[in-house]
């Protein structure tokens, strides 16, 4: 009897330790669209940890990474002619450290949604005000802060996972973001 009863204590006292260590929350599984996370300058935390920073952080872009997983991307799951969260799960999120222009218009610092309104040809690129916000269902345009057309380029390597990186230019940089047979630039001037 005082087996059992010591048995079932430690079964419990056990079930209490590992319920404390995960805060008695049933862990999440893994997402199919990882979120991800790019700076400018190009790996800025990697380069602090290193001592390497030569330049502030000017921005960074939050984004969820959806897989093309054969299916027809432009056109079907991101339809034409809808605003598209550019991206995966929750919107797309840029925080700028400093001001910056975009679309010729000085933005403030601080944190904004980027939304993309796909074309075949060209997509208008919308920076808006509201955050924290799940896909693009309660897109408001009268929180817009600026908008920017951009061309697509067709590429012939197929990328299978949407793909966002910052590129130096001579005035700021470029936001490339390849997904499937398409790539677009996005300007910013700092």
């Amino acid at each position: 009897m005082k087996r059992i009863a010591l048995s079932l204590s430690i079964l419990f006292f056990s079930s209490v330790v590992m319920q404390a260590q995960n805060g008695g929350a049933k862990l999440p599984p893994i997402d199919k669209s990882p979120m991800d996370m790019c700076y400018f300058p190009d790996n800025y935390p990697v380069l602090k940890i290193r001592d390497k920073v030569t330049d502030s952080p000017v921005m960074r872009l939050i984004y969820g990474r959806p897989q093309k997983a054969g299916r027809t991307v432009f056109g079907e799951l991101v339809e034409y002619g809808k605003v598209w969260r550019l991206g995966a799960n929750e919107a797309t999120e840029i925080e700028f450290y400093q001001n910056v222009k975009f679309s010729g218009k000085k933005i403030q610092k601080g944190r904004y949604t980027l939304y993309a309104l796909v074309e075949q040809d060209k997509w208008t690129l919308i920076l808006n005000k509201e955050t924290d916000i799940w896909g693009s269902f309660k897109y408001d345009a009268k929180k817009d802060v600026a908008r920017l057309e951009v061309p697509v380029t067709k590429t012939t390597e197929i990328i299978e996972s949407l793909s966002m990186v910052f590129d130096k230019t001579l005035s700021g940089c470029n936001l490339v973001v390849a997904w499937d047979n398409v790539k677009v630039l996005i300007p910013f001037e700092f």
